[in-house]
């Protein structure tokens, strides 16, 4: 696909694991010639995951698509040397190393910056580097214990626990390439480039007090922080006659359309009921007076009534049911690629449609696959390169 929005833009992903690549990978989907920089046994994800082939697992699958690969041993001089040749010929650097480890391998953000000032220079950190907790290590577990996330799931069923997805990753990771696109906005407008910092846990504490800071928006606090609705133990997938159903009356409109249906319509006006204030605070019993009618019927019985009602609902699909959910087959969302080693591989689409077109995949980088091309497209000559990977500064495909 022609002209994508971020189309003649280069950005140097030096990031492991998927706060990174995940984020690179957004900007690769919109079109940016996206350069992953491993180290010479590769980002730990390669081996994440079942695969026909070692080194391209599904977890590494999942998050770099649509890019380029070059090993480059940051251990020797000459790595060195060479990764900040290639990050003076790009419009984006970005790292997840910890600020400290930056100036003892020569990419300070001031060094660099200073000696290439358009760059966009992106630090991903576990922890805004200038607060108490500047420099510790982060994973998604431990940004998702401190940031509430585990304490939410207590809410309901009393215990922490981390959510079964890796959310503070992921979510960091859109703020990431959000951030990013904006500082290039600011540098086409004015000429230089700027440090972006994105740490992980502020990125999940934003996150999680969008609705959940509630009564302490205000000082004195009004309420308790955590908005009840969504905290409800009752606010999950209705069981129905044969299956699960979602449902969510949410408006006076639906609720006073449904209560009708049930040919009840007096709870429509029922002072715990007759307005979202009130609902909130009866969450537990009026989602219980709903599970109670939703178990009777057939989960496509609720899907149908719904659906006249104007009430919004939709079946509770596993995992498993998405690559056949006949919505998702029609729009073509799932993506296939015939791949010599491997056979046929099954990715997402890129969810975002420019002018009615969804962007391309194309399979994720073997270890070293494009060293030889990045390298003389940075203006390195073939020698050159040789001497390189004799040195094991760099490394080609395996």
């Amino acid at each position: 696909m022609a002209n994508l929005p971020l189309q003649g833009f280069k950005i140097i992903d030096s990031t492991t694991v998927v706060m990174g690549p995940y984020a690179a990978q957004w900007l690769a989907d919109f079109g940016a010639e996206v350069i992953k920089v491993e180290a010479p046994l590769g980002d730990s994800t390669r081996h994440t995951g079942p695969s026909p082939q070692s080194g391209m697992s599904s977890l590494f699958l999942g998050v770099n698509r649509n890019k380029k690969g070059i090993v480059i041993d940051l251990k020797k001089e000459q790595g060195r040397a060479t990764l900040l040749r290639l990050i003076g010929t790009a419009d984006v650097f970005m790292h997840n190393m910890r600020p400290q480890k930056l100036a003892p391998l020569g990419l300070d953000p001031d060094q660099v910056r200073k000696a290439f000032p358009r760059l966009v220079y992106a630090g991903l950190h576990g922890f805004q580097q200038n607060g108490l907790y500047g420099g510790r290590p982060a994973y998604d577990d431990i940004i998702q214990g401190m940031a509430g996330s585990a304490a939410l799931m207590a809410t309901q069923n009393g215990t922490p626990r981390y959510l079964p997805t890796i959310a503070a990753d992921k979510t960091s990771g859109l703020v990431v390439a959000m951030g990013i696109m904006a500082a290039l906005m600011q540098r086409n407008a004015t000429g230089l480039g700027s440090f972006v910092e994105i740490p992980m846990f502020e990125t999940m504490v934003a996150f999680n007090l969008v609705e959940h800071l509630y009564g302490e928006h205000f000082e004195p606090p009004l309420a308790p922080p955590g908005y009840p609705r969504v905290m409800a133990p009752s606010r999950r997938p209705y069981p129905t006659a044969d299956g699960f159903v979602c449902m969510l009356p949410y408006t006076n409109g639906h609720w006073q359309r449904f209560f009708a249906a049930m040919g009840a319509p007096d709870l429509a006006s029922d002072p715990r009921f007759s307005s979202f204030p009130v609902r909130i605070q009866n969450t537990e019993v009026l989602y219980a007076i709903l599970g109670d009618y939703v178990r009777q019927k057939s989960t496509d019985y609720w899907i149908e009534l719904c659906d006249q009602l104007e009430i919004p609902a939709g079946r509770m699909n596993e995992l498993s049911d998405l690559k056949s959910d006949p919505h998702l087959v029609s729009t073509g969302f799932f993506e296939h690629i015939e791949d010599p080693a491997m056979g046929t591989l099954r990715f997402t689409g890129v969810p975002v449609m420019f002018d009615g077109v969804r962007p391309p995949v194309a399979m994720p980088p073997r270890l070293g696959a494009d060293t030889q091309e990045v390298l003389l497209q940075a203006g390195l000559t073939e020698l050159q390169i040789a001497e390189l990977i004799a040195s094991g500064a760099v490394a080609g495909p395996k």
